[in-house]
């Protein structure tokens, strides 16, 4: 980085701490139009969305001067580039949609109108951008209220949101299908790295830990044994560290199902020994789905798996399509 914008961030990043340390802050839960005056009908400097954060400065009764930060600056922002020095403006917004760090519940008022944003997003004709909206929202619930029982979901929900949108990204590239994942397009690491860090030894942090491991497959397994015996370690590992995750269940049904497709890789490869221990270490690990996860999704994915096996029914390759 150019060591005149290295100074110019590291002089803003100093100065937004220090406005953010003596002022109150809050976010919208509806957009709200940013005027240069307290009035409906002053010069618009632009729109604040859902989520974005606002540091107040002063207010009126309907109304809250505030600086609004519309777009954080990239790290590696690039002076000639003005896309990457991010976007902040300060005015006058109505305070009807704002909710403060000091609101009563607000919270859980942030975290309704994420979860709200969220449903929009899912739907077919839903609000434009809602997804985005619902990231932002969420990781207000863990920044403005770092206190609250709802602060680490809230943050696991916005990387989670961050991570789909960079998932669909990345497999869209044609180094999605590489073999090896260090050739392909990583997704970033760093908000579900913050999750672990933030709540180490809760569900979220178990949840974020198990996303980190899709950096880590293969794009493409091209008929060989290495990539699917290596996945189904990393599964496999996983739920011996997260034994409590919520995703163990799933994390041993990717194990069994890739140690399933083996029997018929080794069989490719004329190892007749490796594919008979795939075969028995498939069917101990989809047992074990059943055993400890009762009727469940991947309990009863598990018993189909176990059929396929002790049928010998292939469950990868052409013959399984």
């Amino acid at each position: 980085m150019n060591p005149r914008v290295a100074l110019l961030a590291v002089a803003s990043l100093f100065f937004t701490s220090l406005v953010c340390a003596q002022a109150p802050r809050g976010t919208l839960v509806a957009e709200e139009s940013i005027h240069i005056s307290p009035s409906a009908d002053a010069a618009k400097l632009g729109d604040a969305e859902r989520g974005h954060e606002l540091i107040i400065l002063d207010s009126t009764h309907d109304w809250v001067h505030v600086e609004a930060i519309l777009k954080e600056p990239r790290r590696d922002a690039d002076e000639d580039d003005p896309e990457s020095r991010g976007k902040t403006v300060t005015g006058w917004v109505s305070s009807k949609a704002l909710v403060t760090n000091s609101t009563p519940n607000g919270d859980k008022i942030v975290f309704g109108e994420a979860a709200d944003s969220e449903d929009q997003a899912s739907r077919r004709r839903g609000r434009r951008d809602a997804a985005q909206d619902a990231m932002r929202l969420y990781y207000r619930v863990y920044d403005l209220f770092p206190a609250s029982p709802l602060a680490a979901e809230g943050l696991y929900r916005a990387a989670d949101i961050r991570w789909q949108i960079e998932r669909s990204d990345v497999m869209t590239r044609p180094s999605a299908r590489e073999r090896e994942a260090y050739m392909r397009g990583q997704i970033d690491e760093q908000w579900m790295r913050l999750v672990e860090k933030k709540f180490p030894g809760t569900k979220w942090a178990d949840l974020a830990a198990f996303h980190l491991i899709e950096n880590k497959l293969c794009g493409d397994w091209q008929g060989g044994s290495k990539c699917p015996d290596k996945e189904a370690d990393l599964y496999e590992n996983y739920t011996k560290e997260h034994e409590q995750s919520p995703a163990a269940p799933e994390a041993l049904y990717d194990a069994a199902w890739r140690r399933s497709a083996l029997i018929e890789i080794y069989k490719t490869e004329a190892n007749q020994k490796k594919s008979e221990e795939s075969k028995n270490r498939s069917l101990a690990l989809a047992q074990k789905i059943v055993s400890q996860y009762g009727q469940s999704d991947w309990a009863l994915r598990a018993q189909k798996l176990i059929f396929d096996v002790q049928q010998g029914v292939p469950t990868w390759g052409n013959a399984s399509n």
